[in-house]
């Protein structure tokens, strides 16, 4: 009998929550309760990242006396003027060069680093070398300098060779500048690859290149979207080189953009509609690669 009394006191204690308020119920509430403070805080700071893309899209609908009030009118009519004009309907200049133009080194230039960034970090990573540190710490020191420092020769380069407007000497600069990041990130990501699989490859007669695109490539494939997607990015909106190089023919997209800028003010219903627009193939290769971009930004960070 007093061992029946014994296990029902047993389970009352075990049922009953621990004063203060540290019972299985409390412990259980303050983990959700947690969680769902961290998520409105992220929703917050999506929605503060994405309120000025939101206002410019907004703003691209608006003729040029609604933008320019101060405080804005947030619902005043909508046109499409900004567009028309942006593509050339009111008699201005085209942007399909430019966007071309920009489309052209984008590409050809990531394409560039990846071939060249991806033996780099296999040498570094699966087969490292002696003081693979240092080799790292070089490649980034080169963007240690400034970009505006580095302009005056390579100026002086591309004048005394014709290469000045030219889209081929932009592949050439934004592929040295992105070269660097692409190291760096691949590094992390190829560390990740198991060394078995490449040995399994080896012993199966497979050389170098067929293992880095047959056997590295496919495992590392988040990794190199992830990379890829940055590089596209960095040469797309890269202004300066752009500016000083190219006149009409390689002029580019974001050098397309500040023409609209002139002594006569600054159009803000055009501006906004023109960076909609030139936005849009970033964001446009940022939707569809999302999956792998999340997936190769968080590869290597956890050993």
């Amino acid at each position: 009998m007093s061992n029946v009394r014994t296990d029902e006191a047993a389970r009352t204690e075990e049922a009953a929550p621990v004063a203060g308020g540290r019972g299985p119920t409390a412990a259980g509430v303050r983990p959700r309760a947690k969680g769902m403070g961290l998520g409105l805080l992220a929703w917050l700071a999506g929605l503060l990242f994405f309120l000025p893309i939101a206002w410019m899209a907004l703003t691209s609908f608006h003729s040029e006396e609604d933008a320019a009030t101060n405080p804005p009118s947030v619902a005043a009519s909508l046109t499409l003027d900004g567009y028309r004009e942006f593509f050339g309907a009111g008699g201005g200049a085209s942007p399909w060069p430019s966007l071309i133009n920009s489309f052209v080194a984008s590409t050809a230039s990531t394409l560039l680093v990846l071939i060249l960034a991806l033996p780099a970090a296999y040498a570094l990573s699966i087969r490292p070398v002696k003081k693979w540190t240092d080799v790292l710490f070089f490649f980034l020191s080169t963007k240690m300098l400034p970009v505006v420092a580095g302009l005056l020769p390579i100026y002086l380069f591309a004048k005394n060779t014709d290469f000045l407007d030219n889209i081929w000497l932009l592949v050439i600069l934004y592929t040295s500048m992105n070269l660097p990041i692409a190291v760096w990130m691949m590094q992390s990501f190829l560390s990740e690859v198991p060394v078995a699989i490449i040995e399994a490859a080896q012993i199966d007669g497979a050389r170098l290149p067929t293992i880095l695109t047959r056997v590295v490539a496919p495992i590392a494939l988040p990794g190199i979207a992830a990379t890829s997607l940055i590089c596209f990015i960095f040469s797309w909106n890269e202004l300066l080189f752009a500016r000083v190089l190219t006149g009409v023919v390689a002029q580019t997209a974001p050098v397309f953009l500040t023409g609209f800028i002139t002594s006569q003010g600054l159009f803000l219903a055009k501006v906004c509609a023109a960076s909609l627009v030139i936005s849009l193939p970033v964001l446009a290769a940022g939707f569809a690669a999302q999956d792998k971009l999340v997936q190769g930004l968080s590869l290597g960070a956890v050993k």
